[in-house]
C-alpha cells in the first residue's frame, strides 16, 4: 500500500501540489492546492494511485461491493480508474436542479452494495450530497475512499472513509485568514470557477 508521502509525492511529480493563496471547492480559502488535473492527466500515474486505493478497499470493506459511483465532475476519472481495477461497474451523479442525481440511464437497486470514489475530500460536503442521491435509489453506501483526505481525517462523509493519503493542510474560512495570506490575491483553480 502507498504511504501518504508517497501519494503526494505523484502530485508534486505531476505540478499538483500548489502553494499559494486558493478558495477550495468548498469556499474555504488556502495556502495548499492539490490540482488533481495534472494527475489525472498521466494515465500511469492516475492507473498507479487508482490501484493503490482497490488494494486498500480490498483490505478494509467487508461487505460485497457492486458498484463503484462517484460524483462529477471530479470523482469521474478517479473513479473509473478505480472501478476497472476492482472489475466493477461504474456509475457517476451529476448535478441537476443543484442536486446530485443518477442520470444517463444509469440506476441502482436495493441489492446494490456501492463504494463511492472521490477525489480530494476537504470538508466531506459533496460525499455526503454523493451518497443521499445514492441512498435515495434504495441501494447501501458501505464506504468511500479518496486520494487524499485533507481535513486531517476530522471530515465526516457519513460512512467509513479510506484515504490513500489523510493530511492537515490548512483551510480558513474568508473571514478568519491568517496575515500571510490576506497579502496574497486568492485565486480559484478548481473546476467550479476555473481561472486557469
Amino acid at each position: 500500500m502507498m504511504t501518504a508521502d508517497e501519494v503526494l509525492d505523484e502530485f508534486r511529480e505531476a505540478g499538483a501540489l500548489l502553494e499559494g493563496h486558493f478558495i477550495l471547492s468548498s469556499g474555504l480559502r488556502s495556502p495548499v492546492f492539490l490540482q488533481k488535473a495534472l494527475v489525472f492527466r498521466e494515465p500511469a500515474r492516475t492507473e498507479k494511485l487508482c490501484k493503490a486505493m482497490a488494494e486498500a478497499v480490498r483490505a478494509k470493506v467487508q461487505d460485497n461491493i457492486t458498484a463503484i459511483v462517484s460524483p462529477a465532475l471530479g470523482g469521474i476519472i478517479p473513479g473509473y480508474e478505480t472501478a476497472r481495477q476492482l472489475d466493477l461497474p461504474f456509475l457517476f451523479v451529476e448535478r441537476e436542479d443543484g442536486e446530485f442525481r443518477l442520470r444517463r440511464g444509469f440506476q441502482l437497486t436495493a441489492a446494490d452494495r456501492v463504494l463511492v470514489v472521490e477525489d480530494i475530500v476537504t470538508t466531506g460536503l459533496s460525499s455526503r450530497e454523493c451518497i443521499s442521491a445514492i441512498e435515495k435509489t434504495g441501494a447501501k453506501v458501505v464506504a468511500e475512499c479518496c486520494l487524499v483526505d485533507r481535513s486531517g481525517g476530522r471530515a465526516d462523509v457519513g460512512v467509513p472513509l479510506i484515504a490513500l493519503a489523510t493530511v492537515a493542510f490548512p483551510a480558513y474560512a474568508e473571514d478568519a485568514l491568517p496575515p500571510e495570506l490576506e497579502r496574497i490575491p486568492a485565486i480559484k483553480p478548481g473546476s467550479r470557477g476555473l481561472e486557469a
